[in-house]
């Protein structure tokens, strides 16, 4: 059972740890949002799953969001009680280091217990399911950004397209525009203007090209400057849109499910798993730490712990990246490297805990100078 005093810090802390955690959450979505957008912009796939597709980046990144939440969400708490004296009210009271231990225990566990579940099993489902929108969106859409009744820039292509009427899936057109500006083989821009009664968009068999087949209309090439100039009238004329852009930071084996990860041989899969395994570890470690680096007193400045805190997170966060980036180029064989450095984050706490709570030796009386 917990006891009054319990239930007050564990409320304390976990108010203070969800405050956290919503504005950590919302400077994450906003970055999320910016790459979303570009990737948008440069035709990655439409805006029409654009904010799915950012819910469930957003849910993955919370594998690194929440223990820095809660490591951040504590040392507020609780050097909030430091600064205006509850902790030392409770201390000449008789309470012990237990009364910490036991609510931070607590926190530390369900904390612990999400951030598994999510490194584990939520985040790779996330980004497997926005893989699986995106590309069944680029497959019917096409992600040719045209909008009917107004004109669009063809991505990539420094052109712009009228489009009379579109289809619900966006894949039929109606009367069409193309209007675009090249450069001739002598060096000179010419200006091409395509004309047709209506047109289809389609992708090649690997799901990467992206054409549209314009069917009875005619084509005009009219070069800058001269007076000769020509037209063609075609039944069927085939024009290439930019491709689907790939994303660059994409990790084939970030979208891998974890026991597809365990049992795979490739270093870069070793080192997904090592990190989705040692992320739970990572949190309880850091709310370890965050219970001696909490205790200041009332002169100290309001943010001044909080500032170390966050160079020691740095550091701790750079360390395990490095050891997986050891594992991902095979210069180790497991992750038991990465198990060490959170031994030795974890002694470190107890050690400050210790010199911070132990009971001291008193003084003797002090000899009089002569």
């Amino acid at each position: 059972m917990l006891s009054i005093l319990d239930r007050y810090f564990l409320r304390e802390l976990a108010q203070t740890v969800a405050a956290t955690t919503i504005v950590l959450l919302a400077i994450i979505t906003g970055t999320t949002f910016a790459k979303v957008l570009q990737q948008v912009a440069g035709g990655s796939f439409p805006a029409s799953v654009m904010f799915p597709v950012l819910g469930l980046r957003t849910l993955d990144g919370l594998t690194n969001l929440l223990p820095l939440a809660g490591f951040l969400g504590v040392m507020m708490a609780l050097g909030r009680m430091y600064r205006e004296s509850e902790m030392h009210v409770l201390a000449s009271s008789g309470m012990g280091p237990g009364g910490l231990l036991k609510p931070v225990a607590i926190l530390a566990g369900l904390i612990v217990f999400i951030t598994g579940l999510v490194s584990l099993w939520l985040g790779p489902w996330a980004v497997r399911t926005a893989d699986a929108l995106v590309a069944e969106a680029n497959r019917s859409v096409i992600a040719a950004g045209l909008d009917a009744g107004r004109f669009t820039e063809l991505p990539g292509k420094g052109g712009i397209i009228f489009v009379e009427s579109l289809s619900r899936d966006g894949s039929v057109l109606g009367k069409t525009f193309v209007a675009s500006e090249s450069v001739d083989k002598d060096g000179l821009r010419e200006l091409k203007l395509v004309t047709a009664a209506g047109g289809q968009l389609y992708q090649d068999s690997e799901g990467q090209g992206r054409f549209m087949a314009l069917r009875n209309g005619w084509q005009y090439k009219i070069p800058l400057g001269r007076d000769d100039w020509w037209r063609m009238q075609y039944a069927r004329n085939d024009v290439a849109l930019s491709n689907v852009q790939a994303d660059e930071d994409e990790d084939p084996a970030h979208s891998q499910g974890t026991w597809a990860l365990a049992t795979s041989p490739s270093p870069d899969a070793r080192a997904e798993f090592a990190w989705r395994i040692h992320a739970p570890p990572m949190a309880f470690v850091l709310l370890m730490l965050a219970l001696p680096l909490s205790r200041q007193s009332p002169r100290e400045p309001r943010y001044g712990r909080i500032l170390l805190a966050l160079l020691g997170f740095y550091f701790y966060y750079l360390v395990l990246a490095l050891g997986r980036a050891q594992i991902g180029k095979g210069h180790w064989a497991n992750s038991a490297p990465l198990l060490l450095v959170h031994l030795l984050a974890l002694a470190l706490a107890a050690w400050m805990f210790w010199k911070q709570y132990a009971p001291r030796k008193p003084r003797g009386p002090r000899k009089a100078v002569a």
